[in-house]
């Protein structure tokens, strides 16, 4: 796979990979991980919530008054 960025993305990337003492190419993965982690967390949390509400919704109205 190629990867293609702007010169300002390249000089992101460059600074990012000097700043964790790593390679681009291993700054990039990990960029990629930590967010394909953030997404997965949200959609746990989201879905958690909504389980939740739907649960316990009734009972916390009764609660509220």
């Amino acid at each position: 796979m190629t990867l293609r960025l702007t010169e300002d993305d390249d000089a992101a990337l460059t600074a990012l990979a000097a700043a964790e003492g790593v390679s681009k190419q291993e700054a990039a993965l990990r960029a990629i991980r930590e967010k394909s982690a953030q997404l997965s967390r949200e959609t746990q949390v989201r879905r958690l919530t909504r389980d939740a509400v739907a649960r316990y919704g009734p009972l916390l109205d009764r609660l509220a008054q």
